[in-house]
């Protein structure tokens, strides 16, 4: 059978093709009950299309034009859209066009990983308003918390942004963020196993949201990333650690028990006790521990290494691509996906080598493959766990939402 080597779908779309992508199926209903989840879609469909008028709205959401104008004027009473003058040239009174209110809503997104923290702050069109990292070796939760306290205050001070506009705080963190045994893991580390996240930064009066760090990483690149004109596709996010994050048909799938993509943690070789697995290898900690098994224990900044660390990186890179190719080639069998992507720290000139190799690999080794999905550097990359964690508060709030028409009004 020949094998197809699959391009994204979507590329060169049309703006209202996209929408398709994204929502795929999230149109307006005539229930009751739906009436908020209306006021989603028409929001969503103004967020993607905008400038867009009331007509293209009806027919985008398929929503009655009476429905359109009520739920328009609720979303201008809440300041949560904006008008983007008059469409011109055609026959009758212009039509208004609408567009979101950039300042009718922000969001905090936190990603917290064992050697760093960032925190972001985006407005209503998702555009970056804030950025804080601050590299620290395995943070402890009180660490956290004054990190987070601080930064609220800075902006706060500032005056940049309607605090009393900000929708939550999404939190991106590794499951298992205290109990895996990565190099160097303090002992005092395992406090994170009994420290409940949402009550540690709860003290500001806002909703907090939690989520794995990779899972938050795939939603950052679904509605900000390749993941726009691509709405299948597994996300590699390489870290301290290793994890995935799943999208099918432009939705996040987390699985049964909310662990799905979790392929840091298969195991490599045939030990039965203490196996090696895969994040061992395949990730910023296994490169630096491959580093300062090659002399380089101090190796700097590692977009800035020298000759020689740069050799030694490179042969991290051949390493981790040869363990990494039998499950990305299980993922394209079993999930079909329209591409597969790679972010995180790592930094960008590693991830195309990384690429570039698993590429290679997998068109070496997959040759019995119906279909070979290509492996591309994620649009959002290092900041990508924050900002998906950023896009949490704003799809509790805002966002159309498959299940929301499934509960039933008990």
């Amino acid at each position: 059978m020949a094998t197809t080597e699959r391009k994204p779908s979507g590329v060169g779309v049309s703006t209202r093709d996209r929408v398709n992508l994204l929502s795929n199926g999230l149109s307006g209903t005539n229930l009751e009950r739906g009436s908020s989840h209306n006021l989603r879609v028409t929001l969503q469909a103004i967020r993607l299309n905008a400038p867009v008028t009331k007509v293209e709205l009806a027919e985008i959401t398929g929503l009655t034009p009476p429905s359109i104008t009520n739920i328009a004027r609720k979303l201008f009473a809440d300041g949560l859209i904006i008008e983007a003058g008059r469409r011109r040239g055609e026959r009758g009174q212009p039509a208004l066009k609408l567009a979101i209110n950039p300042d009718g809503a922000f969001s905090i997104g936190v990603n917290v990983d064992r050697d760093h923290m960032t925190m972001v702050a985006l407005d209503f069109l998702g555009d970056l308003r804030m950025r804080v990292v601050e590299n620290i070796r395995f943070p402890m939760p009180d660490q956290v918390a004054d990190f987070v306290a601080r930064n609220l205050e800075a902006m706060r001070v500032a005056g940049t942004i309607d605090m009393s506009r900000i929708a939550g705080i999404g939190l991106a963190i590794p499951d298992d963020f205290g109990g895996v045994d990565l190099p160097n893991r303090p002992a005092a580390f395992g406090i994170w196993e009994t420290t409940d996240p949402r009550h540690l930064l709860g003290a500001h009066g806002l909703e907090v949201i939690t989520e794995n760090d990779a899972t938050a990483a795939a939603i950052g690149e679904l509605q900000f990333g390749h993941g726009r004109v691509a709405p299948t596709f597994f996300y590699l996010l390489v870290s301290a650690g290793l994890g995935g994050g799943l999208v099918i048909d432009g939705h996040s799938v987390t699985g049964a028990t909310g662990r799905s993509g979790e392929i840091g943690f298969l195991p490599i070789g045939r030990a039965r006790r203490n196996p090696v697995v895969l994040q061992d290898i395949a990730s910023l900690s296994g490169l630096y521990s491959h580093l300062t098994a090659a002399g380089f224990p101090d190796p700097g900044p590692l977009d800035r290494l020298g000759p020689e660390a740069s050799m030694a990186a490179a042969q991290w890179v051949e390493t981790a691509a040869d363990q990494l190719t039998d499950p990305l080639m299980v993922i394209n069998a079993v999930i079909d996906p329209d591409a597969i992507f790679i972010g995180g720290r790592l930094p960008a000139g590693l991830v195309d080598q990384l690429c570039d190799r698993l590429a290679l690999n997998v068109r070496h080794r997959g040759v019995s493959l119906p279909v070979r999905a290509p492996i591309r550097r994620a649009e959002l990359a290092e900041d990508a766990a924050a900002i998906g964690a950023a896009i949490l508060p704003f799809s509790s709030r805002f966002l159309p939402n498959r299940t929301a028409l499934m509960k039933t009004d008990a």
